[in-house]
């Protein structure tokens, strides 16, 4: 069995900062490196979606308008079904 491969990151961190994390540390019962890897782990997660976000809605720009932009039939569909729903309420 494979294990991953880790690397070791020093990152200066501000009195303040270092303050709050090792109480932040010490209340979760937690090592404050485990507490910055999750901290970073989400951050990385967050871009990702930024990221894919973004990328969608520069290609909804490039496309508006054209005939790229609309599938009548799935339209049509997606109204048919919330008219369907209001209907069933």
């Amino acid at each position: 069995m494979k294990t991953a491969t880790t690397h070791n990151f020093h990152v200066p961190l501000p009195s303040g900062v270092y303050s709050r994390l090792r109480s932040e540390s010490e209340r979760q019962h937690k090592p404050a490196t485990q507490l910055v890897k999750q901290a970073v782990e989400f951050w990385l997660e967050e871009q990702e979606k930024l990221a894919l976000h973004e990328e969608i809605a520069r290609y909804a720009a490039e496309t508006a308008g054209s005939c790229d932009d609309l599938d009548e039939q799935l339209e049509t569909a997606g109204v048919e079904h919330l008219n369907n729903g209001e209907k069933q309420s």
